[in-house]
């Protein structure tokens, strides 16, 4: 049995964003997955690196500061796999959001981004709104053009976990966490890799299984008095997407559904094609996480909201369709102005376990954490810092996840 100073469960974007930054600060680190890298919820997003300014209508304005800030390092670490794309906000005279709610909100993005040029909005001139994509011209009263991140998901968590192993961690794909045991010197770590039982100690373990967090306290068991497991009460809610057969849109469009939540439709690549992809929904899931699939519910949802706003497209053919889960904390209001923050959470002393977190703020929460486990190891020499290091994607066989 070896020792490892920091375990992380889970490859999604957090798990491996924890591993890089555990790593840069001269730990020791390992990561056991079960499926594969993105697996799960980092896989299933809308592939947006974003403020969120719709989080300003629930006064998350710390998250949208920090978020902002975020994106722009992404720019700049990973220019091959995020970048900027022009966003529009067509307002029709029945949308509950007026030109003047938009334009208060967009120069409340832009200070929270430092009033930085790429931060800037704009009206989009009349002539020009005749050649947005076929958008639905009638009561059609202004359209806004700001700028955002899109990313692949799967490539940016990739590209995540290889910095991380240039800087020492170590990945093991497929592994299953079988127990976790605390005792006197940390954890004792069972999990099965390649049909064996394979055990490891280690300092600290970071849970970043996602969806699956409250499983696996289910697996932990303390040698020490008094020390049990404690799980914070979240809902999973369940956000889909579609892919139609239809030529990608010049831009990202940030639409109002007949709810008044938000919808995005933008470029998708499927099959080395450019297509639409349409989403999200939010919708409460329960049951097991590994069942979660698109509904027909959804789906129709996501069509009307399209069909509404691009009434000239016809014959439109789905030709993919996804669904992952948020983890939000559990409250009688809206799923909308629930805080989309990560939380992070002692489940016993040395078991921190992240809940929920944005795609887009990864790396900031990743460097939280380090600055919570720092207490329980001993003083390393750092040999990195995640916001100078670059990040480039190199697609890894199945076969090549288990480094050792």
């Amino acid at each position: 049995m070896s020792d490892i100073d920091v375990l992380v469960i889970g490859a999604g974007i957090h798990g491996v964003g924890v591993a890089q930054a555990a790593a840069a600060a001269g730990y020791s680190v390992l990561v056991l997955e079960k499926n594969g890298i993105a697996a799960g919820t980092s896989s299933k997003s809308s592939k947006l690196i974003h403020g969120g300014l719709r989080y300003l209508e629930s006064a998350q304005f710390s998250l949208v500061r920090k978020s902002l800030k975020e994106r722009s390092i992404l720019c700049r670490l990973a220019p091959s796999i995020v970048k900027l794309q022009p966003f529009y906000i067509p307002i029709y005279k029945n949308t509950t959001r007026r030109p003047l709610h938009i334009r208060i909100g967009l120069s409340l993005y832009a200070l929270l981004g430092g009033l930085r040029k790429e931060n800037l909005f704009k009206s989009v001139r009349r002539k020009e709104v005749k050649k947005l994509d076929q958008l639905e011209q009638a009561e059609l009263q202004k359209v806004y053009q700001y700028n955002d991140g899109q990313t692949n998901d799967v490539q940016l968590t990739k590209a995540v976990m290889s910095s991380a192993e240039s800087l020492g961690a170590e990945l093991y794909c497929p592994a299953t966490v079988i127990s976790v045991v605390k005792n006197d010197n940390g954890f004792n770590v069972t999990y099965q890799d390649d049909d064996k039982e394979q055990h490891i100690q280690a300092k600290i373990v970071v849970n970043a299984a996602g969806p699956w967090v409250n499983e696996l306290h289910k697996l932990v068991d303390s040698n020490v008095d008094a020390e049990k497991t404690e799980s914070l009460d979240v809902d999973l809610v369940q956000g889909t997407h579609i892919i139609i057969d239809t030529s990608a849109p010049s831009g990202i469009y940030y639409l109002e559904a007949a709810d008044q939540r938000a919808v995005f439709v933008m470029p998708y690549e499927i099959n080395g094609e450019l297509k639409t992809m349409i989403g999200t929904t939010e919708k409460l899931f329960h049951g097991k996480a590994d069942d979660v699939k698109p509904t027909t519910e959804e789906v129709d949802y996501l069509l009307s909201v399209y069909k509404s706003y691009f009434p000239k497209q016809k014959n439109i053919t789905i030709v993919h369709q996804f669904a992952g889960l948020r983890v939000l904390p559990k409250d009688d209001g809206s799923m909308f102005s629930r805080p989309r923050d990560t939380v992070l959470h002692w489940a016993m002393p040395g078991l921190l376990t992240l809940y929920g977190g944005k795609l887009t703020a990864y790396r900031s929460t990743s460097e939280s954490v380090i600055k919570k486990i720092k207490p329980f190891l001993d003083n390393r020499r750092r040999i990195a810092h995640t916001d100078q290091l670059y990040l480039s994607f190199t697609d890894l066989a199945e076969t090549d996840m288990r480094v050792t």
